[in-house]
């Protein structure tokens, strides 16, 4: 969908570089302890009649960590939904300040968010509620809710900064991605069909 570009070195892209390999790591780690988790608890039950006590809130913990994580993840690829009728329509420029003033006003947006799951989070806290199964303090679920919106808007602060440069042409929907609708998978298909087709003209 997207064409990734040479990224861009400075700061900003050490930066981009180290919240990419968190988010995956993250990201990559949660789903791989979700699905031993989930193996496990069926194997446990019906192999051994016995099924993993807090199975059920670890993977609702794991979920919320995904879930919020994905999200940072999801806008550094550029693979969030976006409704762009009337953007597609715009000259280049145009449509270049206009990402501008849309990841800014995102940022800021998830950067609010994040503000006030911080102050949900503290009031959880001072309360000191815990899990009924794994007796873990339930702040730390939340935790990972105030980490992903400001890694979100985090990398939309990023995306906004990257397409201040008017003197490139390209427009950028992430800080590494391009705004494009060209498929890699599709693209890459196509051209295995064309070198397929030279090598055999039959």
């Amino acid at each position: 969908m997207n064409d990734e570009r040479p990224v861009r070195f400075g700061l900003l892209g050490r930066i981009d570089v180290v919240i990419g390999k968190v988010e995956a790591f993250i990201l990559s780690w949660g789903i791989i302890l979700m699905a031993i988790n989930t193996i496990a608890n069926v194997l446990g039950r019906y192999v051994f009649h016995q099924s993993i006590y807090f199975s059920e809130e670890l993977n609702e913990f794991l979920i919320v960590i995904v879930t919020f994580m994905g999200l940072g993840y999801a806008t550094r690829k550029g693979i969030h939904i976006r409704m762009s009728a009337i953007y597609d329509a715009l000259p280049q420029k145009l449509r270049k300040t206009l990402m501008i003033i849309i990841t800014a006003t995102t940022a800021v947006m998830m950067a609010v968010l994040a503000w006030y799951a911080l102050e949900y989070v503290q009031k959880v806290a001072a309360r000191g509620r815990i899990t009924p199964a794994l007796q873990v303090p339930l702040y730390l679920t939340y935790v990972w809710v105030v980490a992903g919106l400001a890694l979100t808007a985090l990398q939309y602060l990023l995306t906004a900064i990257r397409n201040l440069d008017f003197t490139e042409d390209e427009i950028y929907v992430s800080y590494v991605e391009v705004d494009s609708y060209e498929d890699p998978a599709t693209t890459i298909a196509l051209e295995r069909h064309a070198a397929s087709e030279k090598e055999d003209p039959q």
